[in-house]
């Protein structure tokens, strides 16, 4: 008879097997005659390029080609058009889901991630399983998180010693992995947060070539990807572990962390008698750990190094810390986040030919705005590398120019909770401390996200 352990690991297993090639083996063959231009590189120096120098290949690809413009991907050459202009993001955002699959796009993703990710379904599937989670993340689910968020940020600004430099980046890692692990997975035991946290870490920290190597399921049983792997077999079983002990835990119906709301989900009436098998909430629990753990933690370190580089926002910020203005501070989050782009682009891959700003495109194609061009576009936003959160003061920039979550009905379901928990931290740093940037800065790759290079380096002073 199998064991537990056994059994997971068979899970693991069979996850790696049925996800290992990037876009599967249902995607159409690709009709690429009459698509836009774009660089004549082989596959695999476009793909690095686009996961290693993003931060220049946009842009220059936008210089050279116009606002449309095609790269070719690893393993086989597949076309990923990208569109940098609002009404262009706006047609892909409200495309049929039923032609404008997301899950496909994101398909790299899929080993870590697994096939019932919200990242990474369509059609049906995917609007079963936002109906389920939904729940966890409206208002009143939001307000219950923030005073846990809160506690977990002031016990982390206490231990910060004034007048020494640190990586800002490296502390908002540390706080918002804490308030994964608490108010996410709902995980209090000390023991299993210390198995959690180095583990979890691994797993955030994947490169772009582990990323890629999972086009070629050989490479599995070598260096950092047969590491990789030995790291998602002790991940997913703390993680079954804490899912099974939570479905039984006598406390479970006055819970209010993420994971035990998802268990309840079917029971509440949300999903009419449906539940989330244990498989579904591993796979969406890893989703919401690589969606919302360093993409909120890197837009707070932009925020601190921005603020800490101009004392008048710096005062007006903490005006507003002190006075409880969360607008304000919320649109310093939003600020950060449209000048420093955590992700790249918002994707999708067509089932069907569409036709997208009077370009006729191929099923199979790939298809997505720039995040980085949209928001760095100086028609979209004005002196667009200047740090200025009024713009997002009573008002939001035009539709489609802002679009760290995506749009559409694939808007990140953690949008809320990611500028909740952004504001709660910003609130507690600056009403303790003056913040002061320690030199320049520059985003550089890491996995999926962009982050400081230097890692936000700041000095902060008692108020």
């Amino acid at each position: 008879m199998a064991t537990v352990e056994q059994d997971v690991s068979q899970l693991t297993e069979q996850r790696f097997r049925r996800m290992s090639f990037v876009g599967g083996d249902s995607l159409p063959p690709v009709d690429a005659t009459g698509l836009p231009p774009g660089p004549g590189w082989p596959p695999l120096l476009q793909t690095a390029g686009l996961l290693r120098f993003r931060h220049r290949f946009h842009p220059y690809l936008h210089r050279k080609y116009g606002d449309v413009f095609t790269v070719r991907l690893v393993p086989s050459g597949r076309p990923l058009v990208f569109f940098t202009r609002p009404e262009h993001a706006k047609e892909i955002f409200a495309g049929d889901p039923e032609v404008f699959h997301a899950g496909k796009a994101n398909a790299i993703l899929g080993p870590i991630m697994g096939e019932h990710s919200l990242l990474l379904q369509d059609s049906s599937q995917h609007k079963r399983a936002r109906k389920l989670l939904m729940p966890a993340f409206n208002g009143h689910a939001l307000r219950d998180y923030e005073s846990l968020v809160t506690e977990l940020a002031r016990e982390e600004v206490a231990r910060w010693v004034p007048g020494t430099e640190f990586r800002s980046l490296d502390r908002m890692n540390a706080l918002t992995l804490e308030v994964i692990l608490r108010v996410v997975f709902g995980v209090t035991d000390e023991q299993r947060l210390a198995q959690l946290r180095p583990r979890v870490n691994k797993t955030v920290e994947i490169s772009p070539a582990i990323l890629l190597g999972w086009s070629y399921p050989k490479l599995q049983r070598f260096g950092p990807w047969k590491r990789t792997v030995q790291n998602q077999h002790e991940l997913d079983a703390l993680m079954y572990a804490e899912i099974r002990e939570r479905r039984t835990a006598p406390d479970l119906a006055e819970r209010t962390d993420v994971l035990s709301r998802l268990i309840r989900a079917g029971e509440d009436g949300a999903g009419q008698g449906d539940v989330l098998t244990d498989t579904e909430l591993r796979d969406q629990l890893v989703t919401l750990l690589l969606a919302g753990h360093e993409t909120t933690a890197t837009a707070l370190a932009w925020a601190l190094h921005e603020l800490g580089r101009d004392p008048a926002q710096l005062r007006r910020a903490q005006e507003a810390a002190d006075a409880g203005d969360d607008a304000w501070l919320d649109a310093v989050m939003k600020e950060s986040l449209r000048l420093h782009p955590v992700i790249p682009m918002v994707v999708r891959t067509l089932m069907k030919p569409a036709t997208i700003g009077g370009i006729d495109l191929p099923a199979g194609a790939t298809v997505g705005p720039s995040i980085i061009v949209t928001h760095s576009r100086e028609d979209n936003h004005p002196d667009p590398d200047v740090f200025r959160p009024e713009r997002f003061l009573d008002h939001n920039p035009p539709t489609n120019t802002w679009i760290p979550f995506g749009g559409g009905v694939r808007r990140c379901i953690g949008a809320g909770f990611s500028l909740m928990e952004g504001v709660a931290v910003l609130r507690e740093v600056l009403t303790a401390y003056d913040v002061t940037a320690v030199g320049d800065d520059e985003p550089k790759v890491r996995n999926i996200t962009s982050v400081p290079r230097r890692g936000s380096r700041i000095r902060v002073t008692a108020r």
